[in-house]
């Protein structure tokens, strides 16, 4: 007898995942750099520090300039001033539109998993007009611990009605951060390959990749089964 059963939750990353928000934090990051006359960074080398949330994006700043340490508070406080209200050069990346209403009409809920603070988040979504489609939204500093404990992802999905159980969910990302904790709940790892990875793919545990928002509603229906 064939059983019905309800569509998976699909939970997302932002940064590198939906949205590319490297222009808009890196411009933050090289206002503040300004204000304590320090060496300023390219869009590369910012986009390869993103991921692991504003504390780790500045230690890897931090380190990369020879900075001190000991002033990495001012620096971050300077950076969140900033940062808050940063959404002007950040874009969705093509066809993210389409295929999250595509999923969100075949009944999938959807939640965002991120590493991003979540005000700054919520600002994100509701600027590119998205929030109304994500029934649970888990930011950086939402829960204890980030990205890649698993703990952020489990609240998504606990937030979206998942049985923390058995998630039957699946995890899209972008980065190493997000395949560490897909495998640590666990949970199928769909991953964008256009985003900001710094690990070559095949090093990364994966169920498949993709590299435009169009094939994603159909990998979602091909594995999201029981």
């Amino acid at each position: 007898m064939n059983v019905c059963m309800a569509p998976w939750p699909v939970v997302f990353d932002l940064d590198g995942t939906l949205i590319d928000s490297a222009p808009d934090i890196h411009a933050c990051v090289n206002s503040v750099l300004t204000q304590h006359d320090s060496p300023l960074l390219t869009l590369d080398q910012v986009r390869s520090f993103i991921g692991g949330g504003v504390d780790v994006l500045w230690q890897k700043i931090m380190a990369a300039q020879q900075l001190p340490q000991d002033c990495k508070a001012d620096y971050v406080a300077a950076f969140m001033i900033c940062y808050q209200d940063a959404t002007q050069l950040t874009r969705l990346f093509p066809n993210v539109v389409d295929a999250l209403g595509v999923l969100a009409d075949r009944g999938h809920p959807l939640g965002i998993c991120t590493n991003k603070p979540l005000a700054v988040t919520q600002a994100i979504l509701a600027h590119l007009d998205i929030a109304h489609l994500f029934g649970c939204v888990i930011g950086g500093d939402s829960v204890a611990q980030r990205k890649p404990h698993p703990a952020p992802l489990q609240a998504t999905l606990a937030g979206l009605g998942a049985d923390p159980a058995d998630p039957r969910a699946i995890y899209v990302g972008d980065s190493e951060f997000d395949a560490a904790c897909a495998s640590a709940v666990p949970v199928p790892f769909l991953i964008y390959s256009r985003g900001y990875r710094q690990t070559p793919i095949e090093q990364l545990p994966h169920l498949a990749q993709f590299d435009d928002f169009a094939c994603l509603p159909g990998l979602v229906e091909r594995h999201a089964t029981a």
